[in-house]
């Protein structure tokens, strides 16, 4: 029944804004990625919902790879929900027909469902089935969530 409602819900975020296909060129980190589109501009989308560790924090590596390895040289269907505080759009990213990358790496473990800017609790289940289960970076049981991260080094170089 969950799922039925998410996808309702989905279905009618999509249908409020606009579906856009783009190829992903670029993988910044897990929760980043570049789009190629068809008038051959590039955008830069932040993945909705989900924060992965940063590029230098521990597993931040395995979340760029397991991005790229699930949408590199893809075409995603996206939609955009917002931007963020860096100009970046904000999107929900599907590819191979109906997976949704935030469900995918939460799931497996690479990323944190951001519950700050997220109602989707379905996240919040699969994230505490991938800790349970000791996924991706719930391996590390001293694993430091991003906003954390980025939080201490921010008061290390004050």
């Amino acid at each position: 029944m969950i799922k039925i409602i998410y996808g309702i819900s989905l279905f009618v975020a999509g249908s409020l804004s606009a579906q856009i296909k783009g190829k992903v060129i670029k993988i910044k980190d897990g929760d980043t990625v570049v789009v190629l589109l068809a008038d051959k501009t590039q955008q830069t989308l932040r993945v909705a919902e989900v924060d992965c560790p940063e590029n230098g924090q521990a597993f931040g590596s395995n979340a760029r790879q397991f991005t790229a390895n699930q949408v590199f040289g893809k075409t995603v269907v996206f939609y955009k929900i917002g931007k963020d505080r860096y100009g970046r759009s904000i999107a929900g990213v599907f590819y191979d027909g109906d997976k949704y990358l935030s469900r995918e790496i939460v799931k497996a473990g690479f990323g944190w469902w951001y519950f700050k800017a997220s109602k989707n609790t379905e996240l919040q289940k699969l994230q505490d089935e991938a800790k349970q289960k000791k996924l991706g970076l719930w391996s590390d049981t001293k694993a430091i969530a991003p906003w954390e991260f980025r939080k201490n080094k921010k008061n290390k170089t004050k």
